[in-house]
């Protein structure tokens, strides 16, 4: 059974690529502090799931605490393991995706082409990423969006950023996935509390405007 995704004041997930467990509770910290809602640690960064287990005990239970790059059926078991309740993917992998529901975990497994999107979807997908957005361009995942059934819903990421927050909006994305824009290895938890805010105010100028 799956997962839809949580009703959230403001869909941003913070992608932690690169994070050491060492740094985890104080970037995470800043990142709750400043009202983000939702906190990805890449499956690619140094002993990942002990920097996911440090944010899922700092996490209150509206913050989404969970894993990116996820691959195999044995990362979704590690990431229930350390209390992961987010489960990111790069790609479509049915059997991935459902050991996640098993878990009750939100799902966004990465998309790009329709048939993808459409795969995603059937399989109980929470929501679909677009990635990365910006080689569709908000155009489009746009067209894209005209085939998927109603009410899926779309989060871009990969070259989304307080910049271009309303012009993804206007094409029918409802979540968005930070990266380098919000963090980059060897940041600063001031700095990254910093672009947090300005990330924060622009999301809600973009949705004024909207």
């Amino acid at each position: 059974m799956s997962v839809p995704f949580p009703s959230m004041k403001r869909p941003l997930v913070a992608i932690l690529r690169g994070v050491k467990p060492e740094e985890a509770e104080s970037i995470v910290s800043v990142l709750i502090e400043a009202g983000m809602t939702a906190i990805e640690i890449p499956l690619n960064s140094p002993d990942p799931f002990r920097s996911i287990a440090t944010a899922a005990k700092l996490a209150p239970a509206a913050v989404l605490i969970g894993a990116g790059t996820v691959l195999t059926t044995a990362d979704v078991d590690r990431l229930n393991d350390v209390g992961g309740k987010l489960m990111v993917s790069p790609n479509v992998d049915t059997q991935v995706l459902a050991r996640a529901h098993q878990y009750a975990m939100v799902t966004l497994p990465g998309v790009f082409s329709p048939t993808e999107a459409l795969l995603a979807a059937r399989s109980g997908a929470s929501g679909l990423k677009f990635f990365p957005a910006s080689v569709l361009g908000a155009s489009g995942i746009a067209a894209i969006r005209a085939v998927l059934p109603a009410g899926v819903m779309i989060a871009a990421v990969g070259g989304v950023s307080d910049q271009n927050f309303a012009e993804y909006i206007k094409g029918g994305v409802t979540a968005f996935g930070l990266g380098s824009s919000l963090y980059k290895p060897g940041m600063s938890a001031a700095d990254v509390a910093a672009r947090a805010k300005q990330t924060i105010a622009a999301y809600d100028r973009a949705i004024v405007k909207d």
